[in-house]
């Protein structure tokens, strides 16, 4: 057994157990150095009945892909680490748990979307529960609820929290040190910064190359350092292509390989009846706000910084998603006439909690501007808006509608 090393806890570890409870493949998914392994080792902790299979390990890799069946007969759960390493192994999960169903068979890990890798020969439907693994969000760092969602749609804008310390400084902070475990344990700023370069170099010679053979690695190089000075804005693969000189087919490929590999995170427009004339172009963010401030080092600009305290919030609303008690999905909005919202939360009855976000300390009345006009389209279904900022204080503007400190999304809770 591998051990973790200041092992933080883990949100997700809750759903992974309720999960192998019920759930004959249990998948916990994501990008790599979020500690899916540590994760998963935590969930099986003081089990006597697992049985661990690492397949990093040349020898273990020899061993599933000459006999996968063999590999995993075994009575016992198995965990097996970085099982997209071995594309043979999945039709034999799906054999093995088809003639036994027992929940807990197995639970793996992967730097990946798995299920959507063309070099896997089938899906596992009604039988697999995939758990995604971000980085850390500011809630496990810290201690703090990260219970925002659930609040915004039990209390409305209506948000009970004290004034914040932190200041437009302390988000930039948390922006540029990212949720990589590895990062937040490097205080150093330059320790940090050879992390994520390690990283990177990690990306474009391993896992890039698992998913797909690229012929050009240097406009890949290119297109990630591009897409990091667009994080947190609309997709234009047509502008990616002409700028870079790059065909716009490769541009799509390459960025649908990014996502599969979590690098990068495609955030869907969002529309309704009421709001016709919503734009469908998708919106840009990266996996982790510290890797694209890296890649942005020495370009500062309003842009930028906006980018990039947009692309974190987005991201700590995006984890939370994955564990709230409220369902909801993730969008954005944008229309022909250029009114746009920076994020949309809709829960399964159809109600609405709009977010605009701010990079300053201060709120104008002129940052509503999206958030009313959404209000007046949609009527009762539009349940709260926010402006998050970086300044310190919470107040009303309107019926239904508040600035809040960026604070709020890790510190309330329900």
């Amino acid at each position: 057994m591998r051990e973790a090393v200041d092992y933080l806890p883990r949100k997700a570890a809750y759903q992974v157990k309720e999960a192998l409870a019920d759930t004959r493949v249990v998948i916990v998914n994501g990008a790599r150095q979020t500690g899916k392994s540590t994760l998963a080792e935590h969930c099986l902790a003081g089990r006597e009945d697992v049985v661990r299979r690492y397949l990093d390990d040349p020898l273990t890799r020899t061993s599933a892909h000459a006999d996968p069946s063999a590999f995993l007969d075994v009575p016992a759960t198995m965990l097996i680490d970085e099982v997209q390493r071995v594309p043979e192994l999945w039709l034999a999960i799906k054999n093995a748990v088809d003639r036994d169903p027992r929940p807990g068979r197995f639970l793996l890990t992967g730097s990946a979307r798995l299920l959507g890798l063309s070099t896997l020969p089938d899906s596992l439907p009604g039988r697999s529960e995939t758990i995604e693994l971000s980085p850390l969000s500011q809630g496990e760092i810290n201690g703090a609820p990260d219970g925002f969602i659930d609040a915004a749609f039990t209390e409305g804008d209506q948000l009970r929290m004290s004034s914040s310390t932190l200041r437009r400084r302390d988000y930039l902070e948390m922006v540029a040190r990212g949720g990589y475990p590895e990062a937040v344990r490097r205080e150093a700023p330059r320790r940090r910064a050879q992390f994520f370069k390690s990283y990177l170099d990690d990306i474009m010679s391993r896992d890039i190359h698992q998913v797909a053979h690229i012929q050009r690695g240097s406009d890949m190089r290119r297109l990630i350092g591009a897409l990091a000075a667009q994080t947190g804005g609309m997709l234009n693969y047509s502008r990616l292509s002409s700028d870079l000189g790059v065909p716009l087919g490769t541009i799509r490929d390459y960025i649908g390989l990014l996502e599969v590999i979590y690098l990068i995170r495609l955030i869907p427009a969002w529309s309704s009846n009421a709001t016709a004339r919503a734009l469908a172009t998708p919106k840009l963010v990266f996996n982790d706000s510290g890797l694209a401030a890296h890649l942005l080092t020495g370009i500062t600009n309003d842009s930028t910084t906006g980018g990039l305290i947009e692309t974190f919030v987005l991201g700590e609303l995006h984890r939370q998603v994955g564990w709230s008690r409220t369902m909801v999905r993730l969008y954005h909005y944008r229309d022909r006439d250029g009114n746009e919202v920076d994020a949309i939360l809709e829960d399964n009855a159809g109600r609405i909690v709009a977010i605009e976000v701010k990079a300053a300390q201060t709120v104008r009345a002129n940052d509503f501007r999206g958030l009313r006009l959404l209000k007046r389209r949609l009527g009762d279904r539009f349940h709260a808006g926010f402006v998050l900022y970086c300044g310190d204080q919470q107040l009303p503007f309107g019926d239904g509608l508040s600035c809040v400190p960026i604070s709020a999304l890790w510190t309330q809770g329900v």
